[in-house]
């Protein structure tokens, strides 16, 4: 039995170990991609930024573009209507029959 616990203790130790061992070069790679204001993540989060910074004002500018073609289409709605009552009456014609 006393064996048994030793071994258990030994391949805790080692799992262990081993994770630990998995998180430094993990920690490493990731420092590397990301953790010099040169790299490659760097570099996009900045453009990112500046993206952000430069189309930030159009929020509201498109919220009423939409409101105002929403308008619109009510509008076409109502032409649409028209032109179909115009077809019809053209078609309804002595001359078509």
């Amino acid at each position: 039995m006393l064996l048994m616990t030793i071994l258990t203790a030994l391949l805790v130790i080692v799992f262990f170990l081993v994770l630990a061992y998995a998180l430094i070069k993990i920690s490493s790679v990731l420092r590397e991609i990301g953790g010099t204001p040169t790299s490659y993540l760097a570099k996009l989060r900045l453009g990112l930024r500046a993206i952000e910074m430069e189309t930030g004002h159009l929020t509201p500018q498109v919220v009423r573009a939409n409101e105002n073609l929403t308008k619109i289409a009510g509008g076409l709605g109502a032409v649409d209507d028209n032109l179909v009552g115009v077809i019809n009456a053209a078609v309804a014609q002595k001359r078509y029959q």
